[in-house]
């Protein structure tokens, strides 16, 4: 496979993007995890007060924990969204803690709290995310630069996820900006994140919407090598086949896909899981050419 491969000279910084990685890198955790169980799915773990049959950090930890064990067996990866647990103070931190170690050895987790701070604060939550909670990546904004998110890729064992163009309505208020330049701030957070924020171990990913399909192939045809975490299929409304079409790369991999509420409020959470790895399984292989 040429998936780890350079595309240019070291120097480019025009001729990097974050696909290339150094071996035992976060992404070639995922990738051998994605191989394993031939699937794109990233199961969001999102305990909804409405969804819990005990509004508490212990009815939090039980949702995750039943879901987990439904979809263990077709999951890339799994996201917990630290805001959820955070609501129930000291006991609701306990209760990400124990979910994240729930979750089955070699399975990689991705931490979405969207840090990001001054260079000494993201050390912190650097810290708190891949030591305390020891999760393989995390989410983190872009807005306060470089500097602020430094501290999340000096471990190249670690992964990264950029905002870059992000699934809510709203996001075009500042990611869509036009740059001098002529091309959209998003475009911009693609790039330098990419090619000189991450180009030491090439373990930064951008979360690219999948409600918008333009900005998933504009920011494709920009970084071709990158990794995306797309949410938004499901309830948010964005559309799959549109979505992974825009979103892959040529080789069948390059997005993961986090599906939350279309898969905990199905009636049958393992079957749904299931019925959607099948389902972007079937536009992989017409990206690639599969039979």
């Amino acid at each position: 496979s040429d998936l780890f491969l350079s595309t240019g000279q070291e120097g480019s910084s025009l001729q990097q993007d974050c696909g290339r990685q150094d071996m035992a890198g976060f992404f070639d955790k995922l990738s051998k995890r994605i191989q394993e169980v031939d699937s794109l799915l990233c199961v969001g773990l999102d305990p909804h007060k409405s969804e819990l049959a005990e509004d508490s950090a212990e009815g939090a930890f039980q949702f995750c924990k039943k879901l987990i064990d439904e979809t263990k067996h077709v999951a890339a990866a799994y996201k917990p969204n630290a805001a959820f647990f955070e609501v129930y103070g000291a006991e609701g931190w306990t209760a990400l803690d124990r979910t994240c170690r729930e979750i089955p050895d070699g399975i990689p987790i991705v931490l979405d709290a969207k840090r990001g701070d001054i260079g000494s604060t993201s050390e912190a939550y650097a810290r708190a995310s891949f030591e305390g909670l020891r999760c393989d990546s995390v989410t983190v904004s872009p807005y306060l630069g470089g500097d602020g998110v430094q501290p999340f890729l000096k471990d190249g064992t670690k992964g990264v996820w950029v905002l870059c163009k992000t699934s809510n309505p709203g996001s075009a208020d500042l990611q869509a900006l036009q740059l001098p330049s002529g091309e959209p701030l998003f475009i911009h957070v693609a790039k330098v994140c990419c090619n000189q924020w991450a180009k030491e171990h090439n373990n930064a990913g951008l979360v690219v919407g999948a409600t918008d399909v333009d900005a998933l192939r504009s920011i494709r045809a920009a970084v071709p090598s990158a990794w995306f975490l797309s949410p938004g299929v499901g309830a948010q409304g964005g559309d799959l086949a549109a979505a992974l079409e825009s979103g892959l790369r040529d080789d069948g991999m390059g997005i993961l896909l986090p599906i939350s509420r279309g898969i905990s409020k199905a009636e049958n959470p393992k079957k749904a899981a299931e019925d959607f790895r099948e389902e972007i399984n079937v536009h992989r292989a017409k990206k690639t050419g599969a039979k």
